[in-house]
């Protein structure tokens, strides 16, 4: 098992920007868990994505000012409102996307990131590495879901 690194007790805030991605590192469980490097990895991870959102969002913006709705046929013009409806329905998720990347960030610089805001446990590196956002192991998130659909059956 390994051990578990809880940076709060480091005196040196997290080494600066250094691209781990770039040689090669992916964080292992044969380390001590959210150790600077890990967290280093899962920051710029985060930034990163939201960096690609953020792009994907500014070239549909310009998109829209580019493109007019002036189809003749009012087929063609209801076919282009429907796409434009669901890429902006996309960039509203992804704007709700963002939030929680960020709350992830927070989570990084207060020391809370990389464990469970129900049990304290770890979540593993393999369910941050699929979905860097989590806040939950999935353990907690079945039982979560789980009461949810209780709830609503109700």
């Amino acid at each position: 098992m390994a051990t578990v690194y809880d940076h709060r007790d480091d005196p040196e805030k997290l080494p600066p920007a250094a691209n781990d991605a770039a040689d090669g590192y992916r964080p292992s469980a044969d380390e001590p868990f959210m150790n600077p490097r890990q967290l280093q990895y899962f920051r710029e991870k985060l930034l990163a994505w939201k960096d690609a959102i953020h792009r994907e969002a500014a070239g549909t913006l310009s998109q829209l000012q580019v493109d007019s709705l002036r189809e003749a046929d009012l087929t063609d013009r209801a076919s282009s409102e429907t796409d434009w409806s669901i890429e902006l329905r996309t960039r509203d998720r992804q704007r709700k996307l963002i939030a929680k990347i960020d709350a992830a960030l927070r989570r990084i610089e207060d020391g809370e990131y990389g464990y469970c805001e129900v049990t304290g446990e770890p979540i593993s590196l393999g369910r941050l590495e699929a979905r860097p956002i989590a806040t939950m192991t999935v353990e907690a998130q079945e039982r979560h879901e789980r009461n949810e659909k209780v709830s609503r059956e109700e």
